[in-house]
């Protein structure tokens, strides 16, 4: 069987339990483990710039509902993943830790998780996770990650430059096309749209929004589909903003998507995909860009929304956990109900729980309602492989972006070489 790993989200609204505190778990409640031990808690520091605060909120209203105490380290991301590896081959995890949506296939593979599906069919909260980040956590067909925030990305323009050059927000790619070659005759000395040679995640929405794949499992076997003819013409058209319609500048082809924002909050871009946590880092850089900027889903080729990759956490129990009842009670404090959705404000991600997203789809704020309608209904995973990480370590998309945008090579070229590095890469050959 053949599986394609990019999923649309389908929100569960309306038919779901909320179980913001509930004691009750799969396998155990609270009276069994409560009174007694410590839970040891890895989470990713930097995300929420209060969560020192948030943290001790959660310990004593975890404390009060257990009896156990929660001994929480706080671990930088940069340094996480070979704490990660050396922790697992020590067999010195954590009982709980938070795991970026690419790490949880590859230490669910390792053996180090423990299966979390009969806990949240017991909690009661299955249909109400975001489905894109359940696909990212879910490894050989068990969930080993339970959602807890992820952002999205969506497309971002200049609402000023938009109104001076009478173009409107584009719904369809040719929509799109048009919007930037009127940025362009408005403003000759500008970016109309940004195209970053090196924003991996910038190239996905245009070759699912082309029916096109990132990579397919059949069996144990990985194909990637950035090679198809209709992920070609998704790469074509992103390209070809550059390349052909000249809507970018030469300099973007080494752009990461930091550099992107830093061109965009000085005013110098028209439009760009850009992710819903930078909002605010764009009023941070230039107070002038407040409330001159707003955001739309990316479009599909020819309407509708072309699905754009969640980035954000899983929370993960790891298998030398003692007591797992316990460390789900933690999971499920975290990831449901007030303290998911307190994250959630606090940070600027979206909780993981479809039920907490109704009072943000309803919003009318242009930065907070166009970002939750991707989240929901146009969100995708990357490839739940555990060698994802060797792909993005090799920078395979951006190569192959860079190739192109610089005129070293077209897309039916590049595409194939980048196709045949990550099929090598996913099934563990190079």
């Amino acid at each position: 069987m053949t599986r394609a790993m990019r999923r649309p989200l389908v929100a569960a609204t309306g038919a779901v339990l909320l179980a913001a505190t509930t004691a009750a778990c799969a396998g155990g409640s609270g009276d069994e483990t409560e009174g007694d031990g410590t839970l040891s808690v890895w989470i990713m520091q930097g995300t929420n710039p209060d969560a020192k605060t948030f943290f001790d909120d959660v310990s004593a209203a975890f404390e009060e509902q257990t009896g156990a105490t929660l001994d929480v380290e706080f671990v930088e991301w940069a340094d996480a993943h070979d704490r990660f590896v050396t922790s697992i081959a020590g067999g010195t995890t954590p009982d709980v830790a938070e795991t970026g949506t690419t790490w949880t296939p590859e230490f669910a593979d390792a053996g180090a998780l423990a299966p979390l599906d009969e806990y949240v069919d017991g909690a009661g909260v299955t249909e109400d996770l975001v489905e894109g980040l359940v696909e990212a956590g879910t490894y050989d067909e068990q969930l080993y990650g339970m959602p807890w925030y992820a952002g999205v990305r969506s497309l971002v323009y200049n609402t000023e430059m938009f109104e001076q050059a009478g173009v409107e927000p584009p719904t369809t790619w040719a929509e799109l096309e048009e919007a930037a070659a009127g940025l362009k005759e408005e403003f000759p000395d500008k970016i109309a749209v940004a195209v970053p040679g090196d924003a991996e995640f910038t190239v996905y929405p245009w070759v699912w929004g082309a029916g096109g794949e990132v990579a397919t499992l059949d069996g144990d076997t990985w194909t990637s589909g950035l090679d198809s003819p209709e992920s070609q013409e998704g790469i074509e058209f992103w390209t070809g903003l550059a390349t052909e319609g000249g809507y970018s500048s030469e300099g973007a082809t080494t752009w990461r998507e930091t550099d992107v924002l830093d061109a965009f909050a000085a005013g110098d871009v028209g439009m760009a995909v850009m992710g819903s946590w930078t909002p605010g880092a764009i009023v941070d850089a230039n107070k002038d860009m407040e409330g001159k900027f707003a955001a739309v889903p990316i479009p599909g080729q020819d309407g509708g929304i072309a699905p754009s990759v969640l980035g954000g956490s899983h929370l993960s129990m790891f298998e030398t956990a003692e007591d797992k009842d316990l460390a789900f009670e933690f999971i499920e404090m975290m990831t449901t109900g007030e303290f998911a959705q307190q994250w959630g404000e606090q940070s600027g991600y979206f909780p993981g729980q479809v039920s907490l997203l109704d009072e943000t789809l309803a919003s009318t704020d242009p930065l907070v309602a166009p970002f939750a309608e991707q989240f929901v209904d146009g969100g995708a995973s990357v490839p739940a492989a555990p060698t994802y990480g060797a792909v993005q370590a090799k920078l395979t998309t951006s190569t192959m972006m860079q190739s192109i945008l610089s005129g070293e090579a077209d897309v039916a070229t590049a595409s194939e070489a980048a196709a045949e590095e990550m099929t090598n890469v996913l099934n563990g050959s190079e």
